[in-house]
């Protein structure tokens, strides 16, 4: 029975005036402020950045220093708990500053009020909750009413959980412990401890074999005790033990299983630093292999206890969802920035028919994760179901604002990493610019010579470094512009199908409004105006040519658009349109319009129009062989008859993609293949040679003492089998000077079956000095990468520890014997079955 802990009243006192005076104090120095001291500095840094694991756990060390600074101390503690709340090691580290002075207990049993019953409480916090009830509760008329109602109320929230013993074990002995004065109050009591028991000893915990013996103790005790009372009841109690002995060996199996995945999840705290306490926090993921793998288990942990690994019956299924709510619990306290778990948690809590509770549990992970894009549409869906329409719009509105700052300090960290690049490039220029007046001005036995200019490595490659790093930045700005323009196409959705169209309208004319609207936003508007508002074409191209006023430079906007006008059978804009923006894209940007207005004119057009347009093709892009055009003419969707049956490609057809527009549907054909050749240069050979893998570096470094392989400028083979594996038709015979009708990867494909080409003799001439004969060359150049191994995986550490720990016995040892059985008076002896050990063994013949 769950009972709400009541504490005992307690004297008011009031709180030491040492802040009355200390502000007196500064307000005389107030003429003379004095510099913040480390403490102070730090804690306004973590209002504006709160998610600071380390920067928590440093001021709590510098507030430690202080004691007798309670203020400092309620700051810290309070601030970490807004940061980090339901954590039980801030939690117990806060209460202990008010458990040593008695004046102190009131703050100390508010703390507890909050801590237990707003939240769940976690198994150490109820065992420091015990500890302080029986330190305050030892006299008293309801002094054990009180207590036992304390021991209900901790069992009913952690009784299932794995540490539990500790507080089952107390509450038994506290059972125990109770005097009784008439034969009715001893039966109550006993019953009362048998319950206890019953209840424990079925519980997958720490020391339950324990329990369980202290039980079977239990019962044979009280029979003896009982034994002049009654048979039937001694036969009872052997019942009762047999009845539970299945269920307690099953919980004894699923504790070893628990044991294994919590070992991971629940690693112990970590050491305390300095005078402060330890402290855990959980971290926000960078999403490395080790976040994944830690994800990973506990998504394999939660499942399986949803799998009810118990076996508990139907009709304690109320046992069943407090283990698995528990779980829920501790693990977003754990993971508490990782948006996955929160929306498992909310997923199960949903799914058992406790709705508020899940939308509770969104309201806080969006709380830990304001940018989650899972767990702000789950809510904004869970709100729409409810018909809270009001709330939905303020959740976008509030994701938008935050997605939105976010932006804008990506923005400022890109700009001023442009502008020190840029004053670093104007530095580099005005150096330069002196050092050329400083020759012009010395005289000829002073001018430096060519090959010492006065560092101009050092400037260069930085200024290189910072031009290379500009791309990866400006990409993360866009990929992050992308995903802000879906928060507003969800939201356009949402007002669709909740209100009406025009409710999407204003929304669309919100995001009209704001400079990071992406593209995407513009097509998705005019393809809901052209589906659900009655076909309306007009407005559709009105979104759509709006759009081009800001968009015009995106291919894949345009694409978008062109693809738009051809599904709708509006061939005079269509073909308008590709003839209005062709001519704005360099040719290695307009290729996928050239594709797609080709494919259009190959299906629907005519002949003359097809050939046409080839021709003008060919003057854009004049490497591209003529074959791969006429076979691009014959091909439909992914099938490409000419490719495989007449040229020997292996291509795989796969079902092909719907799509409306551009390359995003092509198939991995001739097309593509080719394309990717005519990016290849025969200058580079190196580029075209196949990455290393991990293993093979390993492998490679194991090899250091042996002489390594030479590179040769080409490898026909190796790039043969990349290009295969890749779906690119690259050169597969060396440069592209060799290749016939410029599509050298048809002939090499016919020829992947047949032996393998003997080296020309410019590549034996090479050849010499390399210790690796060709043959094994070949191959290794053959091996495909780890990357597309799809077996399992064993891990090389514990395969050979297993090889090492194995006992082999040796040829020469001789195999233990059977004890000989007793001698017979008469006959001869028994046949010996045993192996042949050889001449001189003691054996002669088989008897």
């Amino acid at each position: 029975m769950q009972v709400t802990p009541q504490f005992p009243p307690m004297p008011t006192t009031s709180q030491p005036t040492e802040s009355s005076s200390q502000e007196l104090a500064s307000a005389q120095n107030e003429s003379t402020p004095t510099p913040q001291d480390e403490w102070d500095q730090l804690r306004a840094r973590l209002r504006e950045k709160p998610v600071d694991a380390d920067g928590w756990l440093r001021l709590v060390e510098l507030a430690e220093q202080k004691p007798d600074n309670i203020e400092k101390i309620k700051d810290t503690y309070e601030g970490m708990l807004e940061t980090y709340p339901n954590t039980p090691s801030v939690q117990i580290a806060y209460l202990k500053h008010f458990l040593d002075d008695q004046k102190q207990f009131g703050q100390a049993e508010a703390l507890f009020r909050r801590f237990l019953l707003r939240t769940t409480p976690s198994v150490e916090l109820l065992k420091f909750y015990l500890t302080y009830i029986s330190r305050r509760v030892t006299n008293g008329p309801n002094a054990r009413e009180v207590i036992r109602k304390c021991y209900d109320f901790a069992l009913g929230h952690i009784g299932q959980d794995k540490d539990s013993y500790d507080v089952w074990q107390e509450y038994i002995n506290f059972l125990k412990a109770g005097e009784t004065n008439t034969t009715w109050e001893e039966q109550q009591k006993m019953d009362a401890i048998r319950k206890a028991y019953q209840h424990a000893v079925q519980i997958p915990m720490e020391n339950v074999k324990r329990l369980w013996e202290e039980y079977q103790e239990f019962e044979n005790g009280l029979n003896r005790i009982t034994a002049s009372i009654s048979l039937l009841k001694r036969r009872l109690a052997k019942k009762f033990i047999s009845d539970l002995q299945e269920a307690h060996m099953q919980a004894r199996t699923v504790l070893n299983q628990l044991q294994e995945h919590l070992s991971v999840l629940f690693p112990p705290l970590p050491a305390a630093r300095g005078k402060g306490p330890a402290i855990w926090l959980p971290r926000p993921p960078t999403f490395s292999q080790n976040d994944k793998a830690l994800v990973q288990r506990w998504r394999l942990y939660l499942k399986w206890e949803e799998s009810n690994p118990l076996e508990i019956e139907e009709k304690d299924r109320a046992t069943l969802l407090q283990r698995v709510q528990s779980t829920y619990q501790k693990a977003v306290v754990r993971m508490r920035f990782y948006s996955e778990i929160w929306y498992m948690a909310y997923a199960w809590t949903n799914g058992i028919g406790k709705t508020d509770e899940a939308v509770t549990l969104l309201k806080s992970g969006i709380d830990a994760n304001p940018s989650s894009f899972v767990l702000n549409f789950a809510y904004a869906e869970a709100l729409e179901v409810q018909s809270n329409f009001a709330e939905v719009h303020a959740t976008y509105e509030k994701f938008l604002e935050v997605l939105r700052k976010d932006l804008e300090a990506t923005e400022e960290r890109i700009n001023s990493a442009n502008s020190s690049s840029s004053s670093i490039d104007s530095q580099t220029s005005q150096r330069s610019d002196t050092n050329a007046m400083d020759v012009t001005l010395q005289p000829p036995s002073q001018t430096p010579s060519p090959n010492t200019s006065p560092n101009p490595s050092p400037n260069s490659s930085f200024a290189t470094q910072v031009a290379d790093e500009k791309p990866p930045r400006s990409k993360q700005l866009t990929d992050k512009r992308t995903d802000y323009g879906i928060v507003y196409i969800m939201y356009m959705r949402f007002g669709r199908r909740a209100e009406n169209l025009k409710s999407a309208r204003n929304v669309f004319g919100k995001a009209r409004r704001d400079r990071w609207t992406p593209w995407e936003v513009y097509e998705a508007a005019a393809l809901m105006e052209y589906h659900c508002g009655n076909k309306d074409i007009q407005v559709a191209s009105r979104i759509f040519e709006k759009g081009m006023e800001t968009f015009g430079e995106e291919v894949e906007f345009v694409l978008r658009y062109l693809g738009f006008l051809i599904s709708i059978n509006d061939e005079n804009n269509a073909r308008a349109l590709f003839e209005r923006v062709i001519g704005n894209f360099a040719p290695d940007k307009a290729r996928p319009l050239w594709e797609r207005w080709a494919r259009y004119e190959y299906q629907y057009g005519d002949l003359a129009a097809a050939q046409k347009l080839e021709k003008r093709i060919a003057e854009v892009y004049p490497n591209d062989p003529p074959i791969k055009r006429f076979a691009e003419r014959h091909k439909y969707l992914n099938i490409d008859a000419i490719a495989v049956r007449d040229l020997g490609f292996m291509i795989g057809r796969q079902p092909a993609r719907a799509n409306g527009s551009g390359t995003l549907g092509r198939a991995d054909t001739v097309q593509n293949l080719l394309a990717s050749s005519a990016k290849e240069t025969p200058s580079a050979p190196s580029a075209s040679k196949r990455a290393a893998s991990p293993e093979h570096r390993r492998r490679e470094e194991s090899r250091a003492d042996y002489p390594a392989k030479r590179q040769r400028p080409t490898s026909p083979v190796r790039d043969r089998d990349r290009d295969w594996r890749d779906g690119r038709d690259g050169p597969r015979d060396g440069p592209r000077r060799n290749q016939r009708h410029g599509s050298p990867g048809w002939d090499r494909e016919r020829e992947r079956d047949g032996p393998p080409r003997r080296p020309f003799k410019e590549e034996r001439e090479e050849d010499k000095g390399v210790t690796i004969p060709g043959v094994l060359s070949w191959f290794i150049g053959t091996l495909p990468t780890s990357s597309s191994f799809d077996g399992p995986v064993f891990r090389t550490d514990d395969l050979m520890q297993v090889f090492r720990n194995a006992v082999i016995p040796a040829s020469s040892t001789v195999r233990a014997r059977s004890p000989p059985p007793p001698p017979r008076t008469g006959g001869r002896p028994p046949p010996d079955y045993g192996p042949y050990q050889g001449p001189g063994s003691g054996r002669r013949g088989r008897w």
